[in-house]
């Protein structure tokens, strides 16, 4: 660690000051002081005391009365010393002056009798302060040390006044001699020296200049105290004054100190906490990018000056990554934390004049322009920095590809309040996602879409308690016997004024505001109550499929609920099938823990869509899984796109080889029958067998036949 610039200097001026004394020692022994000189030396001592005296009572005054409320171990101890020094000061000034304080009767010997113990008192106090941990106080600590103070500084003055007489003062003008004021010096001195140690090894790593300071007040003392107390106390000379105007730079340096450690310091920590608290306030902690807050600071300033007959355009865009869940959840959030990093500084690099990125949170960026104008300047140089952002982002070694969607709002055309334009760009850009956009502009009819959407979802938590969802059921057939074999149940919504609402609609809606969860249990426990009562009628006991959404799949305790619904109903296992998805299998291992607890309890599982999502074959075959069902998108072109009909035909072979069954989903025709048919799958269901019906309607046309 080198030599700072505080220490350099308290070398330099603690060398200088040495050069200063040694010549003032040697200059001045034995040199008599003309009578001319005599009031002049009398007067530099006279103000050197008295600025001493200034000088502690002001250090009192900054560690005590402007820190009450944040008072710590160091500033109370410091201001106490210093209102000791500070009355011995006062003492010592009035003997230089020869004035009566308290009764006393001053001279020469009460005068050298004060330096001696002011000089020993400051380095004692210093060792002390400096030596014990720093820590706040409570007012209690603080009043008793008042008090203590307060009594010892009273009884010092009333045990001056009776005890006077007793003092060594005669001695201490006539009697003690060169030997003994010398040993008093070396004693004085080490003190001096063991409070600089204390100091120095107490701040060795941070050193601070508040205790350099300190130190180079506590050298000065040391060079001082011995220009006084060698000079003979009887006279007035020379070696008297300098030594005097040692003790005030000494206080000098204690004040400057003091004010650095009091006053200085905490108030620079006190900036620096509040510019971090600032910093934290208005920034995003992972990209280091100005935050929502900071958004909303800037585009209020810019709107207000627009109302000052300045005229302002604005733009807010907002951008969103594609799929960045899916990322998070198969790559960890370390991995996310990567990607929203790059992003941002990626962002950053393409900003012009007049720009500025924002972090919004989770996967979100927001982009605030000012400068282009007219609507197709902002729209067009909106749509060139998402164009401008490299799609490819290597992660942990692997590259990656990202898409982006941007939603754009502008002022004053879109929005006339800073929560509006923020407001509007986040439903354009939600609304660009929903369509497979990439970039778009704000509209009003996404608003009134917004709302409704909002309208929905507050109705959907009343239709649960309402009663207004009710199942249907898609009868599933064998494509070798043509006998029913199954059935999924469907969820349908018969709102009381919009009438029947397409599952297209409400079930992503309850997917995005977590309904699907409650909804999904009540589908299962009405699908299994059903199939149970039709089976206590006498009807052919047949499986029942339910779908189950992410949300669900992901609860903990999800077969619990499965198994407690099952005892409920008394339905036995077998006869439920649960559907998931590929994309809930995207992490294996909670997939494989999920489908484990659910295959203990006996139920059947299939998965739903499949060949839509990302499944690894790899996998597939360690999958506790009963059933594929080929999705529907597949099934429909199979006669007519010869890649659709080889998806179909791969998945059934693959599916007989994994011992598994095959459902075909959205079967229509007679040629797409035989299609099937000619590639052994077990099961199909669709338009062509029935369209989904209600549970009255499945009951006397399908489950009746099989009876009879």
């Amino acid at each position: 660690m080198g030599i700072r610039t505080e220490e350099r200097v308290t070398v330099i001026q603690g060398v200088l000051g040495l050069g200063v004394m040694l010549a003032a020692f040697i200059t001045s022994a034995g040199i008599p002081v003309k009578p001319s000189s005599i009031e002049a030396l009398r007067t530099v001592q006279l103000l050197s005391g008295l600025i001493c005296g200034a000088i502690s009572f002001a250090i009192f005054t900054q560690g005590w009365i402007m820190f009450t409320e944040k008072l710590s171990r160091q500033r109370l101890y410091s201001a106490v010393l210093f209102f000791l020094l500070g009355a011995l000061d006062v003492l010592y000034t009035a003997g230089i002056g020869q004035i009566r304080l308290f009764g006393l009767e001053t001279g020469p010997g009460l005068t050298a009798a004060l330096l001696m113990i002011a000089n020993a008192v400051c380095p004692i106090g210093m060792l002390f302060i400096f030596s014990v941990p720093d820590r706040q106080i409570s007012g209690k600590h603080k009043f008793i040390v008042l008090l203590g103070t307060a009594l010892v500084s009273a009884a010092g003055i009333v045990l001056l006044y009776t005890y006077q007489k007793y003092l060594p003062v005669s001695w201490l003008e006539s009697h003690l001699q060169v030997p003994g004021r010398i040993a008093i010096c070396i004693a004085v001195l080490g003190l001096h020296a063991a409070a600089i140690t204390s100091i120095l090894y107490r701040y060795r790593h941070e050193r601070p200049p508040a205790a350099m300071m300190v130190n180079r007040a506590l050298m000065f003392m040391m060079m001082g105290f011995p220009l006084l107390m060698l000079a003979d106390p009887a006279e007035v000379g020379y070696m008297h004054a300098v030594g005097s105007v040692y003790l005030a730079i000494s206080y000098y340096f204690v004040l400057k100190g003091v004010y650095h450690l009091t006053i200085d310091e905490p108030f620079r920590v006190q900036q620096a906490v509040e510019a971090r608290m600032e910093y934290m306030a208005y920034h995003d902690d992972l990209t280091g990018l100005p935050n929502l807050r900071r958004l909303k600071q800037m585009l209020a300033a810019l709107i207000d000056s627009d109302n000052k007959h300045e005229p302002v355009r604005a733009g807010v865009a907002v951008i969103n990554i594609n799929r960045f869940k899916a990322i998070n959840d198969s790559l960890g959030y370390s991995a996310g934390d990567q990607l929203l990093r790059e992003l941002g500084d990626r962002l950053k690099g393409l900003l012009l004049s007049g720009e500025e990125v924002f972090r919004m949170g989770e996967d979100e960026f927001a982009v605030l322009f000012s400068v282009p104008d007219g609507v197709s300047g902002f729209e067009k140089r909106a749509e060139q920095m998402l164009e401008s952002v490299n799609p490819s982002v290597r992660i942990d070694d692997t590259e990656f590809h990202i898409s982006l969607s941007m939603g754009l709002s502008l002022y004053p055309e879109d929005g006339q309040s800073v929560d509006q334009l923020i407001q509007y760009a986040d439903m354009a850009v939600h609304h660009a996602k929903e369509h497979d956009l990439v970039f778009i502009r704000y509209t009003e009819t996404m608003k009134k879409r917004t709302q409704s959407k909002v309208e929905l979802e507050n109705d959907m938590r009343k239709a649960l308690l309402r009663g207004e969802f009710f199942l249907e059921y898609q009868p599933q057939f064998s494509l070798k016997t043509g006998k029913m074999v199954g059935m999924e149940a469907l969820v349908r919504w018969n709102h009381p004024k919009r009438g029947l609402i397409s599952p297209g609609e409400f079930i992503p809606l309850a997917e995005e505001s977590g309904l699907i969860v409650p909804l999904g249990e009540w589908v299962l426990r009405t699908a299994c109550r059903d199939t149970r009562n039709w089976q206590i009628q006498g009807y052919e006991p047949v499986c029942v499929s339910v779908n189950l959404s992410m949300r669900q799949f992901r609860q903990y305790n999800l077969a619990d609920k499965v198994d407690a619904i099952l005892r409920e109903v008394g339905l036995e296992a077998d006869y439920l099938e649960l559907e998931v998805t590929e994309s809930m299998t995207f992490d294996i291992e909670t997939a494989l823990s999920q489908l484990q607890s659910l295959k203990r309890l006996g139920v059947h599982i299939s998965i739903d869509d499949f060949g839509t999502g990302y499944s690894s074959l790899n996998y597939l075959k360690n999958l506790p899984i009963d059933r594929l069902k080929i999705d529907r998108s597949f099934v429909k072109e199979v006669m007519l796109d010869g890649n659709d009909a080889a998806i179909v035909s791969t998945i059934t072979t693959m599916a007989h080889h994994l011992k598994l069954k095959v459902t075909a989903e959205g079967v229509e025709n007679e040629e797409q029958l035989n299609f099937l048919r000619e590639q052994n799958c077990h099961e199909g269901q669709g338009y062509l067998f029935s369209r989904p019906v209600p549970a009255a309607v499945l009951e006397s046309q399908f489950l009746s036949r099989l009876a009879g």
